[in-house]
């Protein structure tokens, strides 16, 4: 599943393309995503310029003077630019071409992905109005954390991950950070001190920087919006290495499921 670094990356490559430039067509191919693409997506984007490009968590917002258009990933979604003549494939579901000759294409082989159209303000919408704060904002501090983990029994990584907690921790990214600050995921959230969420929110912010600076993680489907795929995962420490040895202590990292997630760690340098 692409996670926030991913989608900021996809953000980061489309964004140069698209501002500023006009709307001429929305092409649906397959209306039936995880909820079904509205028609107004087709009668009132065309005609408008895209006046910006905003991440919130995991999902992207193009933003123009009418109204925006909510997009999330999903579990297999893909955006990328292509020009006007490049035939679509079979999970090619949505094209959106503008006046720069360039087609914004939608690409889910799971179809889990959503495409929306908003009138009012995006940041309202059922979908984005209770998520928590973003991880690298002043807004994600050491005492946000520890406040919102007290009387929490539920292990440290499900805590985490929680987008209410903080957007955009995937699950790749909340073992990495988990590992970094030396906590074991099964710790409970409400157990673990001030001082080493401390360190825990730090390493959050450096793993998310980090994988933004490199393009995202390469899993599967994704893909950067130029096409290329991101390489944070020549850099993991532990997210799908199990049995192999701890880039610390030369342990055989473990694997567990947690929360019908996998979830790697060392024993020895997690507590």
């Amino acid at each position: 599943m692409p996670e926030l670094p991913e989608v900021e990356t996809t953000r980061r490559g489309i964004a140069p393309h698209l501002i500023g430039s006009r709307a001429l067509s929305v092409c649906v191919r397959k209306r039936q995503l995880r909820w079904p693409i509205p028609e107004q997506l087709e009668t009132e984007l065309p005609g408008l310029v895209i006046d910006s490009i905003t991440r919130r968590g995991k999902y992207l917002i193009l933003h123009t003077i009418k109204g925006s258009v909510i997009i999330h990933l999903g579990m297999s979604g893909v955006l990328r630019l292509v020009s006007v003549n490049e035939p679509p494939q079979k999970h090619d579901h949505v094209d959106i071409r503008f006046n720069n000759h360039k087609v914004l294409r939608y690409t889910d082989p799971r179809r889990f992905g959503c495409i929306l159209w908003c009138y009012d303000n995006p940041h309202q919408h059922p979908l984005l109005r209770d998520l928590g704060p973003e991880p690298l904002t002043e807004s994600f501090s050491t005492r946000h954390l520890f406040k919102a983990s007290r009387g929490k029994k539920v292990a440290v990584k499900q805590f985490i991950m929680n987008s209410k907690v903080v957007v955009g921790v995937g699950n790749i990214y909340a073992n990495e950070a988990l590992f970094l600050a030396g906590i074991h995921p099964r710790r409970a959230a409400g157990r673990i001190s001030a001082q080493r969420y401390s360190a825990l929110t730090q390493c959050i912010k450096d793993v998310l920087l980090i994988a933004i600076q490199q393009g995202g993680t390469t899993l599967k489907d994704f893909v950067g919006a130029d096409g290329k795929p991101g390489y944070f995962k020549q850099s993991l420490a532990v997210y799908g290495r199990s049995g192999q040895p701890c880039i610390k202590c030369h342990q055989k990292i473990k694997e567990i499921r947690l929360g019908q997630r996998s979830t790697y760690y060392c024993s020895n340098c997690q507590k």
